[in-house]
């Protein structure tokens, strides 16, 4: 099979190789792949930013397809049922995190695209029971983003501890953002987008926000709660100063740069939180596709074919486009 692994050499992110097609062990299924969703984080396997798990990995976390055939004892799913891979592929469903609902956090966690080899192939493997069933009438490249975009966003907004009906402000609009937005503003919220980029701007507003500007410049209105999805620490300080007193700003990415120093007065009293955002459980996916089916959710797709993987990689890095960019074969 075809498969697109990481080279972690200067200048090269990825390149695409022959590999034999996976054989599912005990309680894994064997996928064949329809599309795949290109994230940030893939970026961060990619270019180094997150340690090396696995040398090699083949990337891709978003990753919808049929399932061929089940490892020993697979029953969940038969031939031909079409499923979601996402980024948490496994917990040790022991420690004190798994038993308290907190599988997020669990210490022995694997992560499709970083501990095992992901979506960017022909075929993949994913435990069962981490897998997500995806309706026929979904199109692959509209159910690929919400597989770790779409779940994250969903917790990312929960973690943000905002009001109903509250000002929420999102730093940075791309791939989470935008499904974050449109959730939120369903539920009556009134979203501010903090971004650069025209194009950005423009499409924060075709979805019903109520402003979009650069971040520098702050909040039209106090927020009673932002979501910084941009992987920048210095937009940390603005964020938080564009708080409400009593509010909120998560962190939704899985890396960040380093933050500049707070002041205490300007940034955190007056009960101002700053937290993060790890990982996702599974509960989180089932109630973010159960909101997506009601909502109609939909993603601002970029296709790309499966070949142009690594331009697909340089055009999120460049900030080629505000949309989301998914592989299709």
């Amino acid at each position: 099979m075809r498969a697109w692994e990481s080279v972690g050499a200067p200048g090269t992110r990825v390149r695409l190789v022959e590999r034999p097609v996976p054989v599912p062990y005990a309680g894994e299924v064997l996928v064949e792949i329809e599309a795949c969703g290109v994230c940030r984080t893939d970026l961060h396997v990619t270019d180094g930013d997150l340690p090396v798990h696995r040398p090699h990995v083949v990337p891709g976390h978003e990753a919808v397809g049929r399932v061929v055939r089940a490892g020993r004892g697979g029953s969940r799913f038969a031939p031909g049922d079409r499923v979601g891979i996402p980024w948490l592929r496994r917990t040790c469903g022991l420690c004190r995190w798994c038993r308290s609902g907190r599988e997020n956090l669990c210490v022995d966690a694997r992560f499709t695209g970083w501990d095992d080899d992901g979506g960017y192939a022909e075929y993949t493997t994913v435990p069962e029971a981490f897998a997500y069933r995806i309706p026929d009438e979904v199109p692959a490249e509209q159910a690929a983003p919400l597989l770790c975009a779409g779940i994250i966003g969903y917790r990312a907004l929960r973690r943000a501890n905002l009001p109903p009906a509250g000002r929420l402000g999102i730093y940075g609009f791309g791939a989470s953002a935008h499904l974050t937005a449109q959730i939120a503003i369903a539920q009556g919220v009134e979203v501010h987008v903090l971004t650069r980029g025209q194009e950005a701007h423009q499409l924060a507003l075709e979805l019903g926000a109520a402003s979009a500007g650069p971040a520098e410049g702050g909040p039209p209105v106090p927020l009673d709660a932002s979501i910084l999805f941009a992987p920048a620490g210095e937009l940390v300080p603005i964020a938080l100063a564009g708080l409400e007193q009593g509010g909120t700003l998560a962190v939704a990415g899985i890396h960040l740069s380093d933050i500049p120093p707070l002041q205490y007065q300007a940034h955190l009293f007056r009960e101002r939180t700053l937290t993060s955002v790890t990982a996702n459980t599974r509960r989180d996916g089932e109630e973010l596709f159960a909101l997506a089916a009601r909502l109609g959710l939909r993603a601002a797709v970029v296709p790309y074919p499966f070949e142009d993987a690594d331009r697909a990689l340089d055009d999120l890095a460049g900030g080629a486009h505000s949309g989301v960019g998914v592989l299709v074969r």
